[in-house]
């Protein structure tokens, strides 16, 4: 058992268990601070925040019941059993109130996620009803052009990257300066400022690049 100033060796002994080598690592990895570290050897749980403890409890993987037993001395324990008694229940305090804190977060999570989903089927109602329909009636007649289907997909789709600020780089088959930086070669070579030729398009949210347009080098015999 240590003297009544020292609890080096039982901080020590824990540390080794989970193989922190120094008081300073100790510090870094439970997010608090050496002086509070130093406290804990000198004086024990004595004065010491409850959730200063239990960071060191979860980085020394003890119990904060056992870190308490620990850092106790011994021939106190029974005169402070109230003081104990209070430190387990904010304790327990702590543990209740941060359960709550995650089960609101969830809760949080699952209201924006249903938000978020209902926002974008309003966006894509009209294609949501109206493309199986149209798609079966391109099944049934092969001769049906499908000009008549691609604003059933288009119109809701431009809706919804309007409503994201989601904007196209360049239009398909639009013959563009060359730039690395927003369009990317399929084949051949371009130097910057090269005149190339959209094929498929890129997207960009804001100063945000989402895709890069894939671009091929101009040849108008080619093309």
């Amino acid at each position: 058992m240590p003297d009544n100033s020292d609890f080096t060796p039982n901080l020590q002994k824990l540390m080794q268990q989970v193989g922190i080598s120094s008081f300073k690592a100790l510090s870094r990895a439970a997010g608090v601070s050496e002086r509070q570290v130093l406290r804990l050897r000198r004086f024990g749980v004595e004065q010491m925040r409850v959730d200063v403890l239990l960071r060191l409890s979860q980085i020394l993987q003890v119990s904060l019941q056992e870190l308490v037993a620990t850092f106790s001395h011994q021939e106190l324990i029974k005169a402070k059993v109230p003081q104990n008694q209070e430190l387990l229940r904010q304790i327990a305090d702590l543990r209740n109130e941060y359960d709550r804190l995650q089960l609101q977060l969830e809760q949080q999570r699952l209201i924006l996620q249903q938000q978020f989903q209902q926002s974008s089927l309003q966006l894509l109602e009209s294609l949501l009803l109206q493309f199986p329909t149209a798609a079966y009636k391109a099944r049934e007649n092969p001769q049906l052009s499908a000009l008549n289907i691609i604003p059933l997909v288009q119109k809701p789709l431009e809706k919804l990257l309007q409503h994201w600020q989601v904007e196209a780089i360049a239009p398909v088959g639009a013959e563009i300066p060359y730039d690395p930086q927003f369009h990317q070669l399929m084949d051949g070579n371009a130097q910057p400022g090269e005149i190339v030729k959209v094929r498929y398009t890129g997207y960009r949210q804001g100063d945000n690049l989402l895709y890069r347009a894939k671009v091929s080098p101009h040849n108008p015999q080619k093309d």
